[in-house]
């Protein structure tokens, strides 16, 4: 059977992936095929309803609450600011009024401190940050979105791309593209790609060695009818050296549910074993310790363990830190593959490699690449 033929493949549905895409369409590239492996768009933006039900990010809602990325810092990343006016989505500041809450020992009470303010101040997206997902899916023709398709093989021709592509079904079909958009985490790219030829060592060792930003981290969400700690004078923000959270704020939704959400602080190596509804249980009994027992009572409550899921989190992400690093090369210096392949994903930005504000970086200086190499 003949390859399916693609001006631009880009490998990833995130938000690097759909920004590419449509800077792609806005540049007059409408040939453009995106392969995300997941069921559903978003990548790392992630979200449950307030029912705790995980919620497809393409479908715009208000009542969400994010498990992954949850600020953006207009004051500083102008670009990402400047696109969310272009989609015409509602943000608002942070809550952080009133006084923050630090457990320091376990069986010793929570200090009570006055609240730390924000500078420059985060913000934060009406409907969580599958808003921006929404609203990307919403500009993109359709047809041109293959979730449940996962790139496994790309071999690089003499003037263009096959891509083996596996469905839901595992079914394998080829397509051919002249530029791919490696729109996922370096260390993901390096790991679960089949380069033919290898990309350059060197490359590689830079990509396998840069962390992946969120994978060793947990995230547990509690939904409440109302914000009552905010009746008793407190942020909803607090901190812990006893946990399992180790950092804590307030992500009510305005017209929407209330919510408290938390950082797990048990390394991933150590939830490995830890059935989910038992740290759920254990992060509802710290809720009820810091804010009283109506926190031991949600509504409905949510866990993501980024480290368990392998779209996200390889081997190598499960003892690292998280933390933010140096973004790596985009591309070959040289070689076959230099003139038709980058990354765009979030960890490529040298400006804010991991952030939101990054996958939009990123993405637009690989369009421009991609574009320029087609000149």
């Amino acid at each position: 059977m003949p390859p399916t033929l693609a001006d631009v493949a880009v490998i990833g549905g995130g938000l690097s992936g759909l920004m590419a895409a449509l800077l792609l369409e806005q540049q007059g590239t409408h040939d453009v095929a995106l392969f995300e492996a997941r069921p559903g768009l978003g990548g790392r933006i992630a979200s449950m309803d307030a029912a705790g039900a995980p919620v497809d990010c393409a479908t715009p809602a208000l009542d969400r609450f994010d498990l992954g990325p949850t600020w953006f810092w207009p004051d500083y990343q102008p670009q990402l600011a400047r696109l969310v006016r272009d989609l015409g989505l509602t943000c608002f500041e942070q809550y952080d009024r009133g006084d923050m809450l630090i457990e320091r020992f376990a069986g010793e009470p929570a200090l009570r401190r006055p609240g730390l303010r924000s500078a420059p101040a985060s913000v934060r997206l009406s409907g969580g940050t599958g808003a921006l997902i929404a609203a990307l899916h919403e500009r993109l023709d359709a047809r041109r979105i293959h979730v449940g398709h996962a790139v496994r093989r790309l071999h690089r021709a003499a003037d263009h791309v096959e891509l083996e592509v596996e469905n839901a079904r595992g079914e394998i079909a080829c397509w051919r593209a002249r530029q791919v958009l490696l729109a996922l985490p370096p260390r993901l790219a390096a790991s679960r790609l089949a380069f033919e030829p290898a990309l350059p060592a060197e490359l590689l060792r830079d990509w396998l060695a840069t962390p992946t930003w969120m994978a060793p981290h947990a995230k547990y969400v509690a939904v409440y009818e109302r914000p009552f700690w905010r009746d008793m004078g407190l942020s909803g923000d607090a901190q812990s050296r006893h946990g399992p959270l180790v950092e804590i704020h307030d992500v009510s939704m305005p017209g929407g549910h209330a919510a408290l959400f938390g950082f797990v602080g048990v390394p991933a190596t150590a939830r490995r074993g830890l059935p989910a509804q038992v740290l759920q249980t254990h992060c509802r009994e710290q809720f009820a310790r810091l804010f009283g027992p109506a926190a031991a009572h949600p509504l409905a409550d949510g866990l993501k363990d980024w480290a368990a899921d392998p779209l996200t989190a390889t081997d190598a992400d499960q003892d690292a830190a998280g933390h933010h690093v140096a973004a790596p090369p985009a591309r070959p210096a040289s070689g076959p593959w230099s003139a038709c392949l980058a990354g765009i994903g979030s960890e490529w930005s040298a400006e804010y490699p991991g952030y939101l504000a990054g996958a939009v970086d990123a993405a637009a200086r690989g369009v421009r690449a991609a574009l320029g190499a087609s000149a």
